[in-house]
C-alpha cells in the first residue's frame, strides 16, 4: 500500500485541530514532514493520539489553540510552515515558525504580503525566509490574486480567512491542487468557487470528523515510472488519491502511449479514490510547459529522469518554481543525469533530456542535495541503468516516504 497522501494528511490535521471535538484520521502519511504538522500541534496544546492505523484529534474550536514559548519546528514542510503561517496570523499571541536549512532558504514573502495584507504582523529572516516570527492579529478579509501558482500559498489564505472579519476571496491565475477547498468543506466550510475565485466567511464553526487519507499519488509517481523502465512490467497500485488536480501525471503519460486504467474509483471525503493498473510499454516523451507545470510539479524530477527511457526525451519549460523547492532541482537532476550519460541541457527555466537514442544510462553517484524527490527519482532511473549506482544520503526518503527503498525492492523482486 502507499503511504497516506502527504498533502492531504497536513489538511486534515490543521482542520482537526480547529474543530470543537475529536476527530480520526485513518491512513495518516507517516512522512516527516507530516509529523512535523502534528508536533507543531502539540506544541500549540492540541491533544493528539497516534496508533499504527489512525490519528486521533481533539480540537477546541477556532479560538482553541494555546500560545508556545517553544519555537515551532515545521523541520522540512514548506506546507507545515505555511499553511500554519495562515492560522498562526489571526491568532491572539505571537508565534516563531522555524526549519531546518533547507526550508530556511525556500521563499517566504509570497505568504507573507498577503497575511499582512490582511492585518498580520509578520517579521522574516533576510530575503524573506524562515524564522518567522508572526504576531498574532485581528484579521480582515481580503481579495487576493495569487502572482505565482501556489496550492500552499492560497490555502494559507484561506485558513487566514476563517479567523478573518468579512469575506476572504483568492483567484488562481492557473489552478492548483484543491485539497484544501475539500476537506475545508468536509469540516463544515462552505467555500464559494467561482470560475478561479474562491471565498470564506470567517468565524464557521469546525465540526469533527473521521476521514481515511488516500494513498499517495506522487509516491505512486515512481514505481509507475519503475514499470515503464523494467520490461515486461505490470503494476496495480491500491486505494490512490485521483484527485483531478493531482491526475495530470496520469493524463500526460496517457498522452505519450502509457497503457494506464482506471479501476474502482469512488468518492471519500469529498475526495476521488481508486486503482491505477499500468503495464511496460514504449513511452513516446514530448514537451511538459505552460498551466500543466503547476500541475505537474512534485511530479517533474521523476518525468525528467524518466527521459532517457522515452523515444522522444523530454523538456521542461516554464518551471522555474523547481528552483525553490527543497533543492534547485532543475540544477539537481541535470547534474545527476549527467553522471550517468544522458544527454541534457539545463536552462533558467526548465531543461532538455535526450531519449533513447542517446544512449543507455550508466550507473553513478547521485548526489540528492538531501532532497527525498530527487533521491527516489534516480532510484528508479538507477533499475536501468548499467552497473551499480550509489545514492547518496538516501534517508531523505522519510520526509515523504518512510520506507520507500523496501516497498522499490519488493515491487521489483515481483
Amino acid at each position: 500500500m502507499l503511504p497516506g497522501d502527504k498533502s492531504i494528511s497536513h489538511r486534515y490535521a490543521l482542520l482537526a485541530a480547529l474543530a470543537r471535538g475529536t476527530s480520526r484520521i485513518e491512513h495518516f502519511s507517516a512522512a516527516a514532514d507530516c509529523q512535523s504538522t502534528l508536533d507543531c500541534l502539540r506544541k500549540l496544546g492540541v491533544k493528539i493520539e497516534r496508533t499504527a492505523s489512525a490519528v486521533r484529534i481533539t480540537g477546541a474550536g477556532l479560538n482553541g489553540l494555546q500560545h508556545s514559548r517553544r519555537k515551532l519546528d515545521a523541520g522540512n514542510s514548506g506546507t507545515t510552515m505555511r499553511l500554519l503561517a495562515g492560522i498562526l496570523a489571526g491568532q491572539p499571541f505571537d508565534s516563531t515558525l522555524t526549519g531546518d536549512r533547507s526550508l530556511q532558504r525556500r521563499p517566504m514573502r509570497r505568504v507573507i504580503e498577503p497575511l499582512t495584507q490582511m492585518g498580520a504582523e509578520i517579521h522574516a529572516g533576510h530575503e524573506g525566509v524562515a524564522p518567522l516570527k508572526i504576531h498574532g492579529r485581528k484579521l480582515a478579509g481580503i481579495d487576493y490574486t495569487l502572482p505565482v501558482p501556489s496550492a500552499q500559498v492560497k490555502s494559507a489564505i484561506l485558513m487566514a480567512g476563517l479567523f478573518a472579519e468579512g469575506v476572504t476571496e483568492v483567484t488562481e491565475i492557473v489552478p492548483t491542487r484543491d485539497h484544501t477547498e475539500l476537506a475545508l468543506e468536509e469540516f463544515g466550510v462552505h467555500v464559494g468557487r467561482f470560475e478561479r475565485t474562491l471565498r470564506v466567511t470567517g468565524g464557521v464553526e469546525l465540526r469533527p470528523r473521521d476521514l481515511t487519507v488516500p494513498g499517495d499519488l506522487s509516491s505512486g509517481v515512481f514505481f509507475l515510472a519503475a514499470a515503464l523502465i523494467l520490461p515486461e512490467s505490470s503494476l496495480v497500485l491500491h486505494d490512490v488519491g485521483l484527485n483531478p488536480t493531482r491526475t495530470a501525471v496520469l493524463d500526460l503519460l496517457a498522452g505519450w502511449g502509457v497503457p494506464i486504467s482506471l479501476l474502482s474509483v469512488r468518492e471519500a471525503g469529498g475526495e476521488l479514490v481508486g486503482d491505477v493498473a499500468v503495464r511496460h510499454a514504449p513511452v513516446e516523451g514530448g514537451e511538459i510547459a505552460g498551466d500543466e507545470v503547476a500541475q505537474l510539479i512534485d511530479e517533474l524530477p521523476m518525468l525528467a529522469a524518466l527521459g532517457p527511457f522515452t523515444e522522444k526525451g523530454i523538456e521542461i519549460r516554464d518551471a522555474k518554481e523547481l528552483r525553490v523547492k527543497e533543492s534547485d532541482r532543475i540544477a539537481v537532476v541535470a547534474e545527476n543525469l549527467r553522471r550517468m550519460g544522458a544527454n541534457v541541457e539545463e536552462r533558467p527555466d526548465g531543461l532538455r533530456v535526450g531519449g533513447r537514442s542517446a544512449g543507455r544510462l550508466h550507473g553513478a553517484e547521485i548526489e540528492t542535495h538531501g532532497d527525498h524527490r530527487i533521491a527516489m527519482a534516480f532510484a528508479v532511473a538507477a533499475l536501468g541503468a548499467e552497473g551499480p549506482s550509489t545514492i547518496r544520503h538516501a534517508e531523505c526518503t522519510d520526509v515523504s516516504f518512510p520506507g520507500f527503498f523496501e516497498s522499490l525492492d519488493k515491487v521489483v523482486e515481483r
